[in-house]
């Protein structure tokens, strides 16, 4: 069997020191760590954060977010209008199976705003009373949830295209 060419040179004793003594303090760091996160208290502070300073959560029952997974809506309007509208609303990362009803409920809530406002009568259509229909749109959500409540609601977009012209 011939010998690999590479295999035969021997490694200075220098880079051996080298790559022991970086193996070694990795080894220390670690077990620092994994004894310090045992000590630690469950309910303490974080050390440090990444991404911009005041930005980071105090607690984990903090953990507001946006849920906006309902997309930008092209509603057909009862005068042959185009509405075009992005709802959102907060909602708590914390309890996950809100979060995942939520998740199943996509195709819900975006039948319940398309019927809602494809159901206004084409005098109402001129001036939409926004808060009428957050109310009213919050509700038929509520109304179909099981597992929590959402406790409000915001248009992103609501532009409405006329098609008279």
């Amino acid at each position: 069997m011939e010998k690999i060419p590479f295999l035969k040179r021997e490694v200075p004793p220098l880079v051996n020191i080298i790559l022991l003594s970086i193996i070694g303090a990795l080894t220390v760091l670690i077990i620092i760590g994994t004894v310090y996160a045992l000590v630690r208290s469950g309910n303490s502070n974080p050390l440090f954060s990444l991404g911009k300073p005041g930005t980071e959560r105090l607690t984990q029952n903090d953990d507001i977010r946006v849920f906006s997974e309902l997309g930008r809506m092209r509603i057909p309007l009862s005068n042959s209008s185009l509405m075009i509208l992005s709802i959102a609303f907060p909602y708590s990362a914390n309890d996950t199976a809100f979060t995942e009803e939520l998740a199943v409920k996509i195709d819900d809530f975006r039948a319940i705003a398309i019927d809602y406002f494809s159901a206004l009568p084409p005098e109402k259509l001129i001036h939409i009373d926004e808060d009428a229909a957050k109310k009213e749109i919050l509700k038929q959500y509520n109304n179909n949830l099981r597992l929590g409540n959402i406790t409000a609601i915001y248009f992103s977009d609501l532009l409405v295209i006329d098609a008279s012209n």
